[in-house]
């Protein structure tokens, strides 16, 4: 079972850490972006809205991929029903 929880781990690693780096890359691109475009005319200020909008969802790509992959180890039996409601309710939790 160490095996099994150290393959989930570092497929965890591997995610989190390709997704910190696609959002480090489009930072980056956005900013030389805006400094080709050069200063521009500011923009007129818009109304008010009149109901605070609700928060952008959150980027669910990578947790998306990351339950794709428990199931694909749990239908090769490599997971039981236990660990795999456990992996997927601490990666919902996070």
């Amino acid at each position: 079972m160490p095996g099994l929880l150290r393959g989930v781990a570092r497929t965890a690693v591997v995610a989190g850490t390709a997704t910190a780096v696609s959002n480090r890359v489009s930072r980056r691109q956005q900013g030389r972006w805006a400094a080709q475009q050069g200063p521009q005319e500011p923009a007129p200020q818009p109304a008010p809205p009149a109901e605070p909008s609700a928060p952008p969802p959150p980027d669910m790509t990578s947790k998306i991929e990351q339950l794709k992959q428990l199931g694909d180890l749990k239908t090769q039996g490599l997971l039981t029903e236990a660990e795999f409601e456990d992996q997927k309710r601490r990666l919902l939790a996070s």
